[in-house]
């Protein structure tokens, strides 16, 4: 699972050849979400703090992760994106 951002213990992913809808996956310690890149719906579970701090990325960062998204389906290197400054 290619890394794409890490900052504060948070690690972003994106698989290739994921299932749709676009999203990527997020984990900090033992805790991991999956977040919808268009909508913004989260399935898992992670301490309010650093959701917050993800989300934040997140919202930031939309453009670059629907390009990503699409640079997996076409099964070439995804880009590193910023942490959260």
């Amino acid at each position: 699972m290619p890394e794409i951002s890490r900052f504060f213990g948070i690690v972003i992913f994106m698989n290739y050849n994921d299932h749709e809808p676009p999203h990527f996956h997020s984990r900090y310690q033992e805790q991991e979400v999956t977040i919808e890149i268009q909508t913004g719906i989260l399935q898992g579970k992670m301490s309010k703090r650093v959701l917050r701090m993800l989300l934040e990325w997140y919202e930031i960062h939309q453009e670059e992760l629907m390009s990503n998204w699409e640079y997996a389906r076409e099964r070439k290197p995804l880009q590193k994106i910023p942490p959260l400054a």
